[in-house]
């Protein structure tokens, strides 16, 4: 009877061992100001609004709420801000956020240039930066920090899918409409060497400044080169309006084809299937790949009545990522979260078994896309044929020609 007692009286102290851990556990647990802060800062009134803009906050949101709202018992909270795409703005914005109201993360960053910028900001004040809206390749090159991530995509990514892959498709003959500036000229200069260790050809290029109007001249130089694949060394309005003159004058008409650098789900969207048909595009995420995708994009959509892109479900899943490595560290300190980030395999809607690079590259395969003809779309929003996977290994720059300082050579 006194050995039955006594094995109950310990089988009740572990139960409450057991019980009291988690709250031990979260009292040891290091959160600033008690609080968690997620400023989301990002494009809600300039040319790459629908790619970032409101979606991004509201892809920031739901990871929050479908992480619980808390971590380590306390709450997280989803700042915003406009960063009117200018450089000056955007980093008073992301100084005062960390100075004056102790944000944690700096989440989204639709400018290649503030990007820059936020990378020195968060490493002289330690804490993090996750970027998916910029694609520098800097950002884990020569301006590489121990508290950065380039989470969704970059240049290197989308040159070497779109230029790589569509030569193994036959489009072996180039020539770039390109934005007169850093970021365009970046991705042509890829785009273009990736197309010559491919066995392609260069026909020429022609520049173009940026918020542009009348591509006319443009298109008929493209025209006139022969080129098999016509590539858009740009992004946003200017995309637009490229594509717009190219169906007008008939371009894909008379065999050429488009290549998108930078293009997203909202920009086929808005220009309908029957100027855009045909297109190539390198993604990191497509709503309608599998019955997850779907059941997430849906979510989204109710939300911002667009289906999600590629810098959007990474802005959802790297905020899950973040809580959940806080959570591990049991600390919001940027060290810790930092260390644990480099240190899990994330699986979610928007990637299957990624991880971090020791020069903050976030490692995923990437997908060729061709969109569709208007005959080939069967309901809202079915936009793409899956032409190639394109492991994360390949997809993305080789370290071995890294810069970026934390890599051991």
């Amino acid at each position: 009877m006194k050995r039955q007692l006594g094995t109950a009286l310990l089988s009740g102290t572990a139960l409450l061992l057991a019980t009291m851990l988690p709250a031990a556990a979260q009292q040891g647990a290091r959160i600033s100001n008690d609080v968690v802060r997620i400023g989301v800062i990002t494009d809600l009134s300039g040319a790459f609004s629908d790619q970032s803009g409101r979606g991004s906050i509201a892809a920031a949101q739901m990871a929050v709420e479908d992480f619980g709202g808390t971590v380590l018992g306390k709450p997280v909270e989803v700042l915003t801000a406009d960063h009117q795409n200018k450089v000056d703005v955007g980093s008073a914005i992301v100084r005062e956020w960390i100075d004056a109201q102790n944000v944690d993360l700096i989440q989204d960053v639709a400018n290649s240039g503030l990007a820059l910028v936020v990378a020195d900001i968060v490493r002289d004040k330690n804490r993090v930066a996750i970027f998916n809206g910029p694609s520098v390749t800097r950002l884990t090159g020569d301006k590489c920090t121990p508290n950065t991530i380039h989470y969704a995509y970059d240049a290197y990514a989308l040159a070497k899918g779109t230029g790589a892959q569509t030569i193994k498709q036959g489009g072996d003959t180039w020539y770039f409409l390109t934005v007169d500036f850093a970021f365009g000229h970046g991705l042509e200069e890829n785009t273009a060497k990736i197309v010559q260790e491919n066995g392609g050809k260069v026909l020429g290029a022609v520049r173009f400044p940026l918020n542009n109007l009348d591509f006319a001249s443009y298109v008929t130089q493209a025209q006139a080169s022969g080129a098999k694949i016509v590539g858009l060394a740009t992004t946003g309005m200017d995309a637009r309006n490229a594509i717009k003159a190219a169906s007008e004058f008939g371009l894909t008409q008379s065999g050429q084809q488009l290549a998108g650098l930078l293009l997203f789900d909202t920009d086929v969207h808005a220009l309908g299937l029957e100027a855009t048909q045909g297109m190539y595009l390198t993604t990191a995420f497509y709503w309608d790949r599998d019955d997850e995708t779907r059941a997430f994009s849906r979510r989204f959509h109710e939300r911002v009545k667009i289906m999600p892109n590629m810098g959007q479900a990474g802005v959802y899943s790297s905020t899950l990522a973040y809580l959940k490595a806080i959570e591990a560290a049991g600390t919001d300190e940027a060290g810790p979260v930092m260390e644990k980030l480099k240190s899990m395999r994330i699986n979610d809607v928007f990637v299957k078994d990624g991880w971090v690079r020791e020069d903050g590259r976030f490692m995923r395969e990437m997908y060729l896309m061709q969109v569709k003809k208007p005959s080939e779309s069967k309901y809202p929003w079915d936009y793409y044929t899956l032409r190639a996977t394109i492991p994360a290994e390949e997809a993305f720059r080789p370290l071995s020609q890294s810069d970026c300082p934390l890599v051991k050579k």
